[in-house]
């Protein structure tokens, strides 16, 4: 187990208080490898531990899946690209996607906003997924299922609900709104991110698949048992993003104003700023508020912005406190479970520390 700390002199916690209450976090988690990582303006405390033998690459190192945690990353990119004046957010998808193309009216009113914000209507994951997905459910279910397949289904879909009248989360719309991106810049979903959003944040280990050998984490099973890296096929921009935990303080810094370097270009600036507003409310008397792309819960200290992520072997928590410069990146290598308490100890550190 490991400790990497640095100090400032003007910290209102300590380094030395902050790596004791991650050690103490730490012991609630079971995971071959873990990663509990804070940032206090600028400044990181990083925890390393977990059951395996640490391998030569340090655990804070080593570029770990974030499946669903990659949703800010794509809610950036749509952000910048909108202060950038490429596309708006009202922009109908599938006029982006196949100009022309029949599709079913509501369909055609879906925009770049509902395919974000989970209010397009669109189920889950497409219908046709599931056959080729279930005999390959805990080793690849997405390698199947390309972006042409995942274009198709949109284009020829029928929501369940109008859009932009209910919250229901989707990998589905998201993918299709990395898809009608692509499609409206001219230039593929992993350039463009990299473009836009990756490579001005200074996000160096930060990537949309596996690295060279030895450099990404390998997930497992509940039982402990390895699992191949993470296919998204066709849904990449729900999902594929892999990122070291000191990238992933990077890209909070970003977003809590807390880093010395705060990006100066006015696009990415605002976009920052764009995606940290509450948007909508929904649930039993609205008591759910989202922004364009992070989940946001009151506590005593002020709202929090977070988001989960949960892969066939790997987990990721990502979230911060605007305003603050607190922010906290998690990862472990253990499937989800029932009894996981990972996500509750990541959330922990969030919304209930000062």
């Amino acid at each position: 187990m490991t400790e990497v700390t640095a100090a400032p002199a003007t910290a209102p916690v300590s380094p030395a208080a902050t790596a004791r209450l991650l050690a103490e976090a730490a012991r609630a988690v079971d995971a071959p490898d873990l990663v509990l990582a804070v940032s206090r303006n600028g400044v990181r405390t990083v925890h390393t531990g977990g059951s395996a033998e640490p391998g030569p690459v340090p655990r804070e190192l080593m570029a770990y899946e974030l499946g669903s945690a990659s949703k800010p990353y794509a809610g950036l990119l749509l952000a910048r690209l909108v202060a950038q004046g490429r596309v708006r957010y009202e922009d109908r998808a599938a006029d982006l996607l196949a100009p022309g193309f029949p599709v079913h009216p509501a369909v055609r009113r879906i925009t770049l906003r509902h395919l974000l914000t989970h209010t397009s209507g669109l189920p889950g994951l497409p219908a046709d997924f599931y056959p080729q997905a279930v005999p390959r459910w805990s080793t690849d279910p997405y390698g199947g299922y390309p972006a042409d397949r995942v274009v198709r289904s949109f284009l020829r879909a029928r929501p369940r609900h109008r859009p932009g009248t209910r919250w229901r989360y989707s990998n589905f719309a998201v993918s299709v709104l990395g898809h009608t991106l692509a499609a409206a810049t001219g230039t593929p979903w992993e350039v463009l991110l990299h473009q836009q959003v990756l490579a001005p944040l200074g996000l160096d280990a930060t990537r949309v698949r596996p690295g060279p050998d030895g450099t990404d984490a390998v997930g497992h099973r509940r039982d402990g048992t390895p699992v191949p890296a993470l296919d998204t096929g066709g849904f990449t921009a729900a999902g594929a993003v892999r990122a070291t935990p000191l990238d992933l303080l990077t890209f909070l810094e970003a977003h809590t104003g807390g880093a010395a370097d705060s990006p100066t270009d006015s696009s990415l600036a605002t976009a920052l700023t764009e995606v940290t507003r509450p948007v909508l409310r929904r649930g039993l008397r609205h008591a759910h508020t989202h922004t364009l792309t992070w989940f946001q819960h009151p506590t005593p200290y002020g709202p929090v912005l977070f988001h989960a992520g949960a892969t066939l072997g790997q987990q990721a928590f990502l979230g911060f406190r605007p305003g603050t410069g607190l922010a906290v990146a998690a990862t472990a290598t253990r499937r989800v479970h029932r009894a996981d308490t990972f996500v509750a100890t990541a959330y922990g550190l969030l919304a209930e520390t000062r």
